[in-house]
């Protein structure tokens, strides 16, 4: 199993200028430090949680076709773009939407409505193509956006993983604001 980002989201959740007023900063000297911590909180955020902020395409690739239901890995799944089904030489074949059912939502969720044509002497895997995330900034959750913050003002005053005196650990109410978000998997 694999899963490969297809197209990253467009903008961030939170705004350079949102970070800055959160940081309490007003000039620009440090635009691109600030910038880049806020990159790196967005994506720990995302990956601590099983998130996706913003709306972002994916392909989850299994090495056998699912008989059970397949939960997908990133929270929340707003569509099912394409089920793809390849065969031992490679050769992929998209299947109909009618043989497949796509549940979008937290967590987002496929299962087989159908059987699945074997387009050769033997299915070599499956990849689903989804979009994860919130539509835009405005419909991301504030507790996720003040997660963001709160990681990034980290990022930002500790600009050094570890040193004599301190060990790098993310602050405790960043997985407090996640959590709600977060699926459990059992």
């Amino acid at each position: 199993m694999s899963l490969t980002q297809i197209s990253p989201p467009i903008a961030e959740p939170i705004t350079l200028s949102e970070l800055k007023d959160h940081l309490r900063i007003t000039d620009a000297n440090e635009d691109a430090l600030i910038n880049g911590a806020l990159v790196a909180a967005v994506r720990a955020v995302e990956a601590r949680g099983g998130l996706a902020l913003l709306a972002q395409q994916w392909s989850l690739t299994l090495d056998t076709v699912p008989y059970e239901t397949v939960i997908l890995p990133l929270s929340p799944v707003a569509s099912i773009d394409a089920v793809t089904v390849i065969d031992a030489a490679g050769a992929p074949q998209t299947l109909a939407p009618a043989l497949y059912e796509g549940a979008p939502g937290s967590p987002g969720r496929l299962r087989r409505a159908g059987p699945w044509p074997n387009p050769g002497p033997r299915l070599d895997g499956v990849r689903i193509d989804f979009t994860a995330g919130y539509a835009d900034a405005a419909s991301t959750p504030e507790p996720l956006k003040q997660a963001v913050k709160v990681l990034a003002a980290h990022f930002y005053e500790s600009r050094e993983a570890t040193s004599d005196e301190r060990i790098f650990s993310v602050p405790q109410s960043v997985d407090a604001l996640i959590a709600p978000y977060r699926e459990v998997r059992l």
